[in-house]
């Protein structure tokens, strides 16, 4: 097996790494701002619109979209580069368009869903959201209660949604809902394209979550689509989910390393200059550990993310190598960041410094596309019933 990227892959991994030092890390200072008040931890139009303009001169759009459609058409490989590198800064910014919903409608669109929703979502002109989670169903989306019925020619949604994001700025969602109560997710869940304002969904509030991030409640009252709104073939919606899951769990990985990387490069410069009782931190043996150990899992974990992406370019089923990046990776980050803000002292902690910033926002990756408990249990399950590794 080579493990050395190509060359086209590692001049868009250093060309992703320019914009991010140059583009993203001076609006650094804003976004904790932003957050330290209590606000969205977001950018604003007026900043996003240079950050576009700039992405589209440097070719840095639609970088796994196909060919066809406009993009660059890179593989999951380079695609997982990029993810690291943007999770350097805490500047919160995704090159158009985000790659989860994309792929999953790139499985699933027919050919009028292409032209209205897969296109201009593909050239970034739209934002989309997706609907899983349910008060009672977040670790387990077989047990999702949102219901669609078939009554005539329309499909009539009813149920509740949460924690769902950019829902306020999507064009559309994709829903998912329970079409056949018996089968569940064997053939009796079904995805939606439903238009932002189709009668019948509604924002029920808005849920700030930690790191300055916000979700949705969204409730569906007989919010009727038509049969040309289903995404994909009826009952079969879980399978496109589940590839939707797979890909932002790949990605949280690669964030995961893109962090911990910021948060290691922080500890080292600190360590290098303080000086306690007489001696720099970067003589102690604690924190010469912390740094040894945070290099070896980051590389750990890079493999591991490298790996799966290189198999999913090849067609292969990467679920359990997703899982397992999802519990080492964000278990990983989540050891190096609070060991970074440790040597830090009171200034780890303190809201204009990056480190309390990313300490919240890794903090939901063990929760956000399934929890670390249960990633383990798939893990074991499949171990356990004769699987191999």
């Amino acid at each position: 097996m080579d493990f050395e990227l190509p060359e086209e892959n590692r001049m868009l991994r250093d060309l992703v790494a320019k914009f991010v030092t140059n583009d993203l890390m001076p609006l650094e200072n804003a976004i904790l701002a932003r957050e330290a008040s209590g606000d969205k931890a977001a950018l604003t139009a007026e900043e996003l619109a240079p950050l576009h303009k700039k992405c589209k001169e440097l070719g840095l759009w639609g970088l796994d979209v196909p060919e066809v459609l406009g993009g660059a058409n890179i593989g999951a490989v380079a695609k997982m580069c990029v993810s690291e590198e943007l999770a350097y800064s805490i500047t919160p910014f995704t090159f158009p368009p985000d790659s989860p919903n994309l792929h999953m409608m790139i499985a699933t669109v027919n050919e009028d869903q292409r032209k209205r929703y897969l296109e201009p979502y593909a050239r970034g002109e739209t934002v989309s959201a997706i609907a899983i989670s349910e008060p009672g169903a977040g670790a387990d989306p077989s047990e999702m209660k949102t219901r669609a019925v078939k009554r005539g020619n329309k499909w009539v949604i009813n149920g509740q949604k949460i924690w769902i994001s950019r829902m306020r700025e999507s064009a559309f969602t994709i829903v998912m809902a329970v079409t056949d109560p018996e089968k569940k997710a064997r053939g009796g869940i079904t995805a939606f394209l439903v238009d932002q304002d189709n009668p019948g969904m509604r924002v029920a509030r808005d849920i700030p979550i930690i790191g300055g991030h916000r979700t949705a409640e969204v409730l569906f009252e007989d919010c009727e689509v038509d049969e040309g709104q289903v995404l994909g073939k009826v009952g079969d919606g879980f399978g496109p989910m589940q590839l939707r899951l797979t890909i932002r769990r790949l990605e949280i990985g690669s964030w995961s390393v893109g962090i911990a990387r910021r948060a290691l490069d922080m500890m080292i410069a600190h360590a290098n200059m303080r000086v306690t009782f007489g001696e720099k931190l970067a003589d102690r043996q604690v924190i010469q550990w912390w740094i040894a150990d945070a290099a070896t899992k980051i590389h750990a974990t890079r493999l591991m993310v490298q790996q799966a992406a290189w198999k999913l370019e090849k067609g292969e089923d990467v679920r359990i190598e997703a899982s397992m990046i999802k519990v080492y990776g964000t278990e990983m980050v989540a050891e190096v960041v609070d060991h970074a803000m440790q040597a830090h002292g009171a200034m780890g902690m303190a809201m204009e410094f990056p480190l309390q910033y990313l300490y919240k926002k890794i903090r939901t990756f063990r929760i956000f596309e399934g929890p670390s408990e249960v990633h383990r249990w798939v893990v074991a399950r499949r171990l356990l019933a004769g699987g191999k590794i």
